[in-house]
């Protein structure tokens, strides 16, 4: 391995590590943006808003069904040029989207789009890792990872406001620009880098993973995620049509989300780190009450503006205790229990917006939050329950709810 990866990160590696996390932050404006213009592709291509909904869902199928296919294809390949493939198809994806006259290809796209998301964020963890020394790969995968909460700060918003007054065309466009940029920076800066494949073969990892505890923490996940996704699908409809916010307030109010999603994501690591199951759990109340207030004070902007702030902080802040759970519950499969980690919460994210998408057409977008509430409240035993799950054999507390945080961070994509 080359000297780069037992000194600290030197000023090249430096801006490797920039390049990947602007890949990451193109990956994740492309994944939530569609949020903001689901009514205008709703508009202009003459299908329903529930049926517009649709676009999340086949996103997050992609992330969970076709990201592990496509990754058990492509493990053989070099990481730097699996990441130039990879951001490149993921470019061409949304090219497609820009030029997508009819809703069919769109879900196409987006569901190539998303079965991209899960590959290139797996071999820019893989990259980072072998650009540090061993006691850096939190911070370098923290960095890569990065990309993706202030894309909920910054690349959500402003594609909302691209879309909303140029046309949602002009949205995939604004991704596409960024990708091309991203990926130049990416084949300029990043080098080839030695990386593991982890313990134990695949069959080997999938009896630890496919464990009923495993699936048991994976199932509450699912309903955790998807009950934030039945709201936050609809969010802008939402806002315009019930709160009474302009469409060019719409982007502000996601900035909130935003920017609190991004400070909650990195309390979350740190909670995560004293207490997983406790964050998880906590979150998961600190959720009902803010989806409560979204819908008791939907007529107030003022009040909702601070519901979104209470659910972005725990929204994604339970994330990290999630992906810690999956993982220390795996055992020896905790490499392959991270990946099931990510594509559990993209089946949360679709299961949500069918349900969004059903609350929508028959009780009307005021009512949408309610479906989500009342989700939100089963979910509580079922999230209380996992604290009794236990790895068999002696495992110390602190291994059990956060040591492995780096494979965490790997897997929040």
């Amino acid at each position: 391995m080359s000297s780069t990866t037992t000194k600290g990160p030197g000023g090249r590696n430096r801006l490797a590590l920039a390049s990947l996390g602007l890949g990451a932050f193109v990956i994740g404006t492309a994944e939530l943006v569609i949020v903001g213009v689901l009514e205008l592709i709703s508009e202009d291509l003459g299908v329903s808003l529930s049926t517009a909904g649709l676009l999340v869902t086949a996103y997050a199928l992609g992330v969970s069904i076709g990201g592990p296919i496509v990754t058990a294809a492509t493990i053989r390949m070099p990481r730097r040029a699996l990441l130039w493939v990879a951001l490149g198809v993921f470019v061409l994806g949304n090219l497609v989207a820009v030029f997508a006259g009819a809703f069919g290809l769109l879900v196409v796209a987006r569901v190539l789009c998303g079965a991209i998301h899960g590959l290139f964020l797996g071999a820019a963890s893989a990259v980072a890792t072998g650009l540090v020394p061993p006691e850096h790969r939190g911070q370098a995968v923290g960095l890569v990872f990065g990309g993706i909460s202030v894309s909920t700060v910054v690349g959500v918003p402003l594609g909302t406001l691209l879309g909303q007054n140029l046309g949602w065309e002009a949205t995939f466009a604004g991704v596409v620009v960024l990708g091309v940029v991203a990926l130049a920076a990416m084949m300029a800066f990043v080098p080839s880098v030695v990386h593991g494949t982890g313990a134990g073969g695949l069959s080997e990892q999938a009896r630890h993973a496919f464990h009923p505890r495993v699936l048991a923490m994976l199932a509450a996940g699912v309903v955790l995620m998807g009950s934030q996704f039945i709201a936050f699908t609809f969010l802008a409809p939402f806002l315009e049509d019930v709160t009474g916010v302009g469409s060019g307030a719409v982007s502000a109010f996601l900035l909130i989300f935003g920017v609190f999603s991004a400070i909650g994501t990195i309390a979350g690591g740190r909670f995560a780190d004293i207490n997983a199951s406790a964050t998880m759990f906590i979150g998961n109340l600190v959720l009902v009450v803010a989806l409560a207030g979204l819908y008791v004070f939907r007529e107030n902007a003022v009040l909702v503006g601070i519901a979104l702030a209470g659910w972005g902080i725990v929204g994604f802040g339970v994330t990290p205790a999630f992906q810690l759970r999956v993982i220390s519950l795996a055992g020896e499969g905790g490499d392959l229990a991270a990946t099931l980690g990510a594509s559990a919460a993209n089946v949360g994210v679709a299961l949500g917006a069918v349900v969004g998408g059903w609350a929508l057409d028959a009780f009307g977008v005021a009512d949408v939050p309610l479906t989500a509430l009342i989700v939100a409240v089963v979910a509580l035993p079922a999230v209380f329950g996992t604290r009794f799950l236990k790895v068999p054999g002696a495992l110390p507390a602190g291994v059990e709810e956060g040591v492995s945080a780096p494979s965490a961070v790997k897997a929040s994509g």
